[in-house]
Formats: C-alpha cells, sequence, structure tokens
C-alpha cells in the first residue's frame, strides 16, 4: 500500500503538469481514500472504466483523458454525475494527465507509441517549442507504404485511415498521438515523408494530398493506451502497489 498523498507527489514530480497550458486540470481530479493498493489505468474515465475498476476494487484510477474540460458546462448533471458518483460512493481516487503524459520524454504516449512501432525517435516535431507534443523518426531504411500500413494495423489492432502522398516509400516519419492531425503541415516542414496521427479531420485529407506527404490515421484511443500503462507501471514498482490497465474498446 501506499498514501494517496505519495502517489499524487510521484505523478506530479514525473509528469510536471506546471509546464503545460492545459485543457483541463492536470493531478488529482477526485479524492478518494487515504491509502491506495491497486491501481486501474485505462485511456478515458469513461462509465464503463469506472464500472471495471469498482469490480476489482480498484483504490484509484489514472487515465489521459479525465474530467472538467475547458468550454464544457461546469453543471454535475446526468452523465458527469453518474460518474462523479460511482467514483465518491466506492471512494475511488480519479488522477487524469493530458498533455503531460502525451510529452513525457520516457513514459508517455509518443515516445511509447514509437517504441510500439519500433520507430526510433531522432527529434521533436517542433524543435523551437520545446513545451509542443510531437516528435520525428527516420527509419534506418525506407519502408514500403503498404508495408507501414500492416504494420500499424498488426501493432494497433485496427488499420489506420491512409491518404497517399506522393513516394511509395517512406523513411522520415512525424508523429503525434490523438487529435493532432492539425500537426501535418508542420511534418511537412519538417520534410517528413509521412505523418501519423490519431484522428482524421476533412481538411487534412487536401492538405495531405496537396502537399504530397502520407497521412495515417491510425486511432485516438489505439495511439493513446501505451503512455498510461507505462506510468501505471513505473508508480506501480516504485511504490510497491498493484497495477491493472483496462482497455475499454473504442474504434476511434
Amino acid at each position: 500500500m501506499a498514501p494517496l498523498t505519495q502517489v499524487s507527489e510521484l505523478l506530479q514530480s514525473t509528469l510536471k503538469p506546471h509546464l503545460f497550458n492545459d485543457y483541463c486540470p492536470n493531478g488529482l481530479q477526485v479524492q478518494g481514500k487515504e491509502e491506495i493498493k491497486l491501481l486501474v489505468t485505462g485511456v478515458t474515465a469513461c462509465q464503463a472504466l469506472i464500472d471495471k475498476a469498482i469490480a476489482l476494487k480498484a483504490d484509484a484510477i489514472l487515465v489521459h483523458h479525465g474530467f472538467f474540460w475547458k468550454n464544457e458546462s461546469p453543471c454535475v448533471v446526468g452523465m458527469k454525475q453518474k460518474r462523479l458518483k460511482a467514483l465518491l460512493l466506492n471512494d475511488i481516487s480519479l488522477f487524469a494527465y493530458h498533455l503531460p503524459l502525451d510529452a513525457h520524454h520516457e513514459l508517455g504516449n509518443n515516445v511509447q507509441l514509437a517504441k510500439k512501432l519500433g520507430l526510433g525517435m531522432t527529434g521533436a516535431l517542433f524543435p523551437d517549442s520545446p513545451k509542443q507534443v510531437g516528435n520525428v523518426a527516420v527509419l534506418d531504411e525506407p519502408m514500403l507504404v503498404q508495408d507501414f500500413v500492416a504494420l500499424c494495423e498488426q501493432v494497433l489492432l485496427q488499420k489506420p485511415i491512409h491518404i497517399t502522398g506522393n513516394q511509395p516509400t517512406i523513411q522520415k516519419i512525424g508523429f503525434c498521438t490523438g487529435a493532432a492531425q492539425g500537426f501535418i503541415e508542420q511534418a511537412v516542414l519538417m520534410g517528413c515523408d509521412a505523418y501519423l496521427s490519431g484522428e482524421i479531420s476533412e481538411p487534412t485529407v487536401h492538405v495531405a494530398r496537396e502537399m504530397g506527404i502520407h497521412y495515417f490515421a491510425a486511432g485516438h484511443h489505439a495511439t493513446e493506451r501505451y503512455g498510461v500503462q507505462a506510468v501505471g507501471d513505473f508508480v506501480a514498482a516504485l511504490l510497491g502497489i498493484e497495477h491493472v490497465f483496462v482497455d475499454v474498446e473504442n474504434p476511434v
């Protein structure tokens, strides 16, 4: 077991949320019991994840997508009331880290995705903005585009949407997990042959076609499964608590 305060302090010192101007509060969002034995991690603090954590008798949940986003209604009604009520009645703490979890240089979503795909990161997608997320990788040898599509499908368990670029092979790849399709033009500026993110928007198609860069929309959920697992394993190993990752299926 570890005190809630100790878990919170470790997460804060590791992920350093004070460095980011984010869309939500990062850190402890809902306070539960004072001791943590079992930590459940997941991508999003949805009802299905909370229900599974309750069934597992978890003491705390750590997610990438938590609650209290900017521009949403502050009223605790409907879906939000049910989620919060379930946490409070079961004395379960909720930790959430958004951009800090994307950006961490060892445990973050981007570096963990790169490891899963076998991409050696060579630098930042925004080299002049150290607080910005996104990275660039250069393959040792050029890869056929269809082979990269197959790799993504094999690793992420879903076939990416692929907008075709100019070249049959790719070697320099820009990437940023989640809803970062808007960074595609930065990938072009960085001289990338391809850019990979989680989602796709209507303008992304035209940018990719007109600028000749391959674009892969590999799934918001699928690309952001790995950072929270890495952080959960890190905390569990350091503090001697249990950790279980729960993957709530999401095709987007």
